[in-house]
């Protein structure tokens, strides 16, 4: 569909209003290019509903006149999930940003889908509490679109993903109907879970408006490290032992050489310790007490592994060792299109992924370079390839390394969902048989697919 019915054009703009309905292309280009500029389409209108029942309606409309909807939080996402890539009408949340009272006695609150993570985080800090997944683009993702993707961060080794932390949920399905259990009851075994349901579909399967969120006592005592190491098998060990012996231990991050190095170069800061190490841990604890002597005792029990280690007690040395691995994102951007590969491993194969890898991306594009960094705690790599000049490296390059990570036993996708990118490789981590269910799930709650039909679903070819 490249132009909308003036009827139905009118539809839409009496529910949402003139200024909530976007049709220049100066208005709209912000939504229809992904963030990584990798992903871009077009869409012939953006909508902006300000509640559910607006949403509801918008979604009656386009199921009635068969138009297709790619709904959209932040925008932050990196697989091509949340772009209209077909002439899609595109629906923002980003005006469902209300937070509701905290539930201090239940640790939890309920927030509307367009609240970002900031807008989140400071809101239950009020109340000395804290949501259990953070990111770095927490002042735009939001709410909504965590869940969707069921996305990750930094602190899964102690809280999980984000599907751990959804008691409850309000979404507009693909009739406009809209399903709401927002409760946040801790044992509830009244069906089908909606929750877990949604949490990781993409917008496939319902419109997410509101969640509860459980929240977790807000840690204000903190002491980070940097660790320096000559390998990735080095790194991986110690990140195990860290986790046996660390109660406190809230994040375990990596950077691998190519990270750290194009990094410091872009901040203009030489690298901290371990100028020709090959792995460095950005490594947090938190706790109501200090915890300072307890990472000090853990990381002097990592025997020879280090080859040195800087520790920041204080916020402005931990913030200081934080942006090496927060600011590699926007450092890699600034070289070109990157192709982002976001996978995990189990701890036994990873060392060996992250060696094997560069000379498995050179065979096939010699002039590609992979730059590599992630949450090593819980096994998540970020694998981005960048091509000769700030080119984008040959597609061939992502075939072959997520085929070599399914031949380790390992996931395609950790945290930033399957979007459009990944989807022709799913089938690599799910059977036939799944992705059969797959199929039968989504046709059963969005029978005519128009829900976000470009993402996650392989063709029936495969």
């Amino acid at each position: 569909m490249t132009k909308l019915d003036k009827s139905v054009l009118r539809e839409f703009e009496s529910i949402v209003g003139s200024n909530h309905a976007l049709q220049e292309p100066d208005l709209t280009a912000g939504y229809t290019t992904d963030w990584t500029g990798r992903f871009a389409g077009e869409s012939p209108m953006v909508l902006r509903p300000a509640d559910a029942s607006q949403l509801a309606e918008l979604v009656k409309v386009a199921a009635s006149a068969g138009i297709s909807i790619v709904p959209q939080g932040g925008n932050t996402g990196l697989v091509g999930g949340s772009v209209p890539l077909d002439q899609e009408i595109l629906i923002s949340t980003l005006r469902l940003d209300q937070c509701e009272p905290v539930d201090v006695l239940a640790q939890q609150v309920t927030v509307g889908a367009g609240a970002t993570l900031t807008k989140t985080q400071t809101h239950a800090s009020r109340q000395g509490l804290d949501v259990g997944v953070d990111l770095a683009a927490r002042d735009s993702c939001t709410i909504g679109g965590m869940i969707a993707t069921n996305a990750g961060g930094i602190n899964v080794v102690r809280y999980g993903a984000m599907r751990e932390q959804v008691l409850g949920i309000e979404a507009v399905l693909s009739d406009g109907s809209i399903i709401s259990h927002l409760e946040g009851l801790e044992k509830d075994n009244t069906g089908y879970n909606f929750p877990g349901l949604l949490a990781g579909s993409e917008g496939t399967l319902g419109i997410i408006t509101k969640a509860r969120l459980r929240l977790h006592p807000q840690l204000t005592e903190r002491c980070s490290a940097m660790i320096a190491f000559n390998s990735a098998d080095d790194a991986v060990a110690a990140t195990a032992q860290l986790r046996r012996s660390l109660p406190s231990l809230h994040a375990v991050e990596v950077i691998f050489k190519e990270a750290m190095h194009l990094v410091s170069q872009h901040i203009g800061a030489s690298i901290p310790i371990g100028a020709d190490a090959h792995a460095w841990l950005v490594v947090e604890v938190a706790a109501s007490t200090d915890p300072t002597e307890e990472l000090a005792k853990a990381i002097d029990g990592l025997g020879s592994l280090p080859l040195d280690v800087a520790v920041g007690t204080d916020t402005a040395a931990r913030a200081n060792l934080w942006r090496y691995r927060e600011k590699i994102t926007e450092a890699i951007s600034t070289r070109g299109t990157p192709h982002k590969l976001d996978v995990t491993l189990g701890a036994s194969r990873l060392a060996e992924f992250v060696n094997e890898v560069p000379a498995l991306i050179s065979q096939i594009d010699e002039g590609a370079t992979a730059v590599m960094f992630g949450h090593l705690g819980d096994g998540n790599v970020h694998v981005n390839i960048l091509g000769a000049m700030g080119s984008e490296p040959n597609d061939k390059v992502d075939d072959a390394v997520l085929h070599y990570v399914a031949h380790l036993g390992g996931s395609i996708s950790a945290e930033h969902g399957i979007g459009t990118a990944k989807k022709e490789f799913l089938h690599l981590n799910r059977s036939e048989s799944e992705l059969a269910a797959f199929r039968a799930i989504k046709s059963a709650l969005d029978p005519n697919g128009i829900l976000n039909p470009n993402v996650l679903l392989p063709t029936e070819s495969l």
